[in-house]
């Protein structure tokens, strides 16, 4: 019989350690992606980081990133991902002295307001899904 996958994530509520350094996270990555699109010289495009989840063990930093337009998230999220060595490096120098290892980082798309937009619209009658249930997609779990 096949053993259950564990989540790492979901097993119990945060300590005060994982959302502490979840919060240090955040902030530093805020900072260092809005930077990387100003140098790239990327204009247009807005990026945030909505949430940050550590392991239990501190080795894995789930990162949620928002991207408007919603059109460009998914690029942005696969470019990310391939400059995970770079923006981890850069965010240790950032943290040296309030982290002893920094954990990896794995980049999502937070795609929560462009669903919420989506209920929004529905629930002005713009778009009734009643009468077409095929508007509201269903969530993508990551």
């Amino acid at each position: 019989m096949p053993q259950p996958e564990i989540s790492y994530f979901c097993v119990m509520e945060e300590s005060n350690r994982q959302k502490k350094i979840s919060g240090v996270l955040q902030k530093d990555l805020a900072l260092l992606l809005q930077e990387l699109l100003r140098n790239n010289g990327q204009t247009g495009i807005l990026i945030s980081v909505s949430k940050v989840l550590t392991t239990v063990d501190l080795s894995l930093a789930k990162v949620y990133v928002s991207v408007f337009p919603s059109e460009k998230a998914n690029t942005m999220v696969s470019e990310l991902n391939l400059l995970k060595p770079k923006i981890k490096h850069q965010i240790a120098q950032l943290t040296k002295n309030q982290l002893r290892k920094m954990p990896d980082l794995a980049f999502y798309n937070d795609d929560s307001l462009e669903y919420i937009d989506q209920i929004e619209k529905a629930a002005k009658g713009e778009d009734n899904p009643i009468k077409n249930p095929e508007l509201l997609d269903k969530r993508k779990k990551s």
